[in-house]
């Protein structure tokens, strides 16, 4: 059974360690933390800890922007992901909503195209060589 809840200080520790084990870095943990109390990160749970997150804002055009959908490798394709988008749809502070992915983020990708997000333009230059495509979804 799983539970979606807006994140704690106390998740801290477990929604950095699970940033590090999917990124390679803990570089975010002020970013993270800043979300947090700012009541910006929902978190999903198994019956045992802490298996995703979401990271969101609404500093893109006077729309929410989902920042960050990371899941525990190891936990992936089990539904978590859609788990988060789906309550952040109906939680969302705003009718649109965005996000992206790079261009080589073919799983993600489709996590978007499944939940209902449309394809809504690119921006080059942030990854080398791999451009960010923005997606978008009305509530």
């Amino acid at each position: 059974m799983e539970s979606l809840i807006k994140s704690q200080l106390n998740d801290i520790d477990e929604i950095v360690n699970i940033d590090r084990e999917v990124t390679g870095s803990d570089s975010r943990r002020k970013y993270i933390r800043k979300a947090i109390e700012e009541e910006r990160c929902i978190v999903v749970k198994n019956e045992f800890s802490i298996v995703g997150f979401l990271i969101f804002d609404t500093h893109f055009f006077d729309c929410s922007f989902i920042s960050l959908i990371i899941v525990k490798s190891t936990e992936r394709r089990k539904g978590y992901a859609t788990s988060l988008l789906e309550y952040f749809i109906s939680i969302s502070p705003t009718k649109k909503i965005f996000s992206s992915t790079n261009q080589s983020n073919k799983r993600m990708q489709e996590v978007f195209k499944v939940n209902g997000f449309i394809q809504s333009g690119f921006v080059e230059n942030l990854d080398e060589g791999d451009p960010e495509i923005i997606y978008f979804k009305s509530t």
